[in-house]
């Protein structure tokens, strides 16, 4: 074991992605922070005291933060951090109703992470994704590949979830993909999903597919309405904390990730979801796989549309 990483934000995301992380016994340390006084360093207590029955030896540090930048020392040197620090939505909202109050907490957080952890990839899972992402980036200076967003891992999840119980199937056995932007103009990959290797065309009709895309589209604003307070966390913090441990372990897995897109699918300078071999560096390379014309054309209005959006997130 080897490594530190830093979960910014000890609400229900952070505090799973930070006990997610410490269970995968991985980093010799997961820092967790909030500007709640006492909170990261009660869920750190608690967690460390699980260590023995589920036999991990990762160490959980907790450290209560200012927006001023006072207790970032305790983040200091990590090689990767999550930033899920943000308010989560409320029944009725869209992420992007959160942009404005979200910017100004996210670029709080990225400038005092790039004073203490100047090396790290940041892992961005504050919304609205596509633009917090970006200006995570501006925010901290880091050379793109090195800040990623979490949104296609947690989309594709979601969509093998939905198809796996549609046909009474193991999730095991189905394989499917997300990209372009985190919300309305996310783009599922029909042409690519498949169920123990059989085209999903095959066994699901057109309308069926359809109904199960729009459902994966929704899939957080459906979780929000039944939840009636906050959001959902467990997919997700599993989604940012494999992120993270692809990051550590340096193995070169490709998976789907909002990152710095230039010249893959003829779309260039934009954050958009894409599959990207992930590794120390962050973003080794985006992998462009085929899509279908319309499926590629999708892509491209999902670029524009997170363009306009991140163009706007500079002046925040």
């Amino acid at each position: 074991m080897a490594g530190k990483v830093t979960v910014v934000g000890a609400g229900f995301y952070g505090s799973t992605t930070a006990l997610r992380l410490a269970e995968y016994n991985v980093f010799d340390t997961v820092v967790l922070t909030d500007i709640v006084e006492g909170k990261p360093e009660g869920i750190a207590l608690d967690i460390n005291q699980s260590r023995s029955i589920e036999g991990f030896e990762s160490k959980v540090v907790g450290a209560t933060t200012t927006p001023e930048g006072g207790g970032y020392e305790a983040t200091a040197n990590s090689d990767v951090v999550v930033i899920t620090a943000g308010l989560p939505r409320k029944p009725g909202m869209s992420r992007m109703d959160l942009i404005g109050v979200n910017a100004g907490i996210v670029r709080g957080v990225a400038e005092n992470i790039a004073k203490h952890s100047p090396n790290a990839v940041i892992i961005v899972v504050s919304n609205p994704l596509d633009e917090m992402t970006a200006l995570a980036q501006l925010a901290t200076g880091f050379p793109r590949n090195r800040v990623m967003g979490q949104a296609g891992m947690l989309d594709t999840a979601r969509f093998t979830n939905f198809v796996a119980e549609k046909l009474g199937v193991s999730v095991g056995s189905v394989k499917t993909l997300t990209l372009g932007s985190h919300g309305d103009t996310m783009v599922p990959v029909p042409s690519r999903c498949t169920v123990a290797g059989v085209p999903l065309s095959e066994k699901l009709s057109a309308q069926e597919i359809d109904e199960l895309v729009t459902r994966t589209r929704n899939g957080g604003a459906e979780i929000v309405a039944l939840l009636k307070t906050g959001s959902a966390y467990y997919a997700p913090s599993a989604a940012a904390a494999r992120m993270a441990k692809a990051v550590m372990e340096d193995a070169g897995v490709v998976m789907p990730v909002c990152a710095w897109v230039d010249g893959e699918y003829g779309i260039s300078g934009v954050y958009l979801g894409v599959e990207a071999q992930i590794g120390r560096a962050g973003i080794v390379k985006v992998v462009e796989t085929d899509l279908s014309a319309t499926e590629l054309a999708e892509l491209k209005v999902a670029a524009e549309a997170v363009r306009t959006k991140q163009a706007d997130v500079q002046s925040l």
